[in-house]
Formats: structure tokens, sequence, C-alpha cells
């Protein structure tokens, strides 16, 4: 179950340029070195070796993402970089049957309009931390007629969980 935190977007960006430098930089020389050892090894002298260039950087790549999910993605520095993609990976999980989210809001169904409450809170903050400031004034008049008609009818809105029974209950609903 996703939850939405509370960051300071200057902090997020910094941290996140500060991963994202890390992890290309280790690719950069993981693909030096094992480009260079392909063709040591397998390379024939002023012969075409290009497979083994390619093949020592497709290494490195596959090397890279298992650091990446092994190692790196419970370390600290890595947080904010692992908090972003979690939230956009729970946004487009919303995102791909907003349709039918759309369609029971409109019927009234709570969990619908719950659902709808954390995207719009989940949206709204992953254009904060982003630095999105255009598309922010027409999710906020959105966001506030939809909170009005949730008070209405009682309905909690501080929606900060994703709770994936929302999801399967929108998917299961009938169109």
């Amino acid at each position: 179950m996703f939850e939405i935190q509370p960051m300071n977007a200057e902090t997020y960006r910094r941290q996140t340029r500060r991963s994202t430098v890390i992890i290309a930089l280790m690719f950069l020389a993981l693909a030096m070195v094992l480009s260079t050892a392909a063709v040591a090894l397998f390379g024939e002298p002023g012969g075409d070796n290009l497979r083994f260039n390619v093949g020592g950087v497709f290494a490195a790549l596959l090397l890279t993402v298992t650091l990446i999910r092994g190692t790196f993605w419970t370390q600290a520095w890595m947080a904010p970089a692992v908090y972003g993609w979690q939230l956009k990976r729970s946004l487009m999980s919303i995102t791909n049957v907003m349709h039918q989210v759309t369609a029971a809001v409109e019927k009234g169904d709570p969990s619908a309009m719950k659902l709808l409450r954390f995207y719009h809170l989940g949206l709204s903050q992953m254009h904060q931390l982003d630095g999105n400031s255009s598309d922010h004034s027409q999710l906020t008049r959105e966001m506030d007629q939809h909170k009005v008609r949730m008070q209405a009818l009682g309905i909690e809105t501080e929606q900060t969980q994703l709770n994936p029974a929302w999801l399967e209950s929108i998917k299961q609903a009938p169109l």
C-alpha cells in the first residue's frame, strides 16, 4: 500500500539529481571496464570488435539494473528517487482505469471517489516535486470541486494511502 509522504521539492530534486549522477557514472565506468575486458579477452587485434564493445555495454546495463533493484533500492541516498518512482507507478495504475474511475465517481461510488481524491493529491505532489507549475492550476480547480463533492457526501478527503481494494473494485465494476 503506497502512502503519500510530505516532501520538500527542492530537497527531492537535489537528491534525485545526485542519485542519477551516481548511477550514470557507475554505468559509464562499468560499460568501459566490461567493454575493454570483453575486447581484451575475446577480441582480435586490429579486427572488428564492435560486438564485444556492445556486449560489454549491454552487460553493464544489466549489472546496473541489478545493482539498482537489488542493492541500491534500499539505500538512503536512493529513497527520494524510489519514492518518486513509486508515486508515479501508483498514479499510472489509476490512470490506466481512469475512464472507469470517472464513470464510478459520476454514480457516487465511495471507493471511486476516494481513489480519485488520492489521484488528485498524488498528482499535485508529483507536479510540485517535478517543478511543473503549468498543469497545477487546472488540477487545483478539479481537486477543489471533487473535495467539495466528497465533503457533501460525508467522505473523508484526506486520502493519502492508495488502497489496492479500491482499484480492484473499480476494475470489477461493470461499465
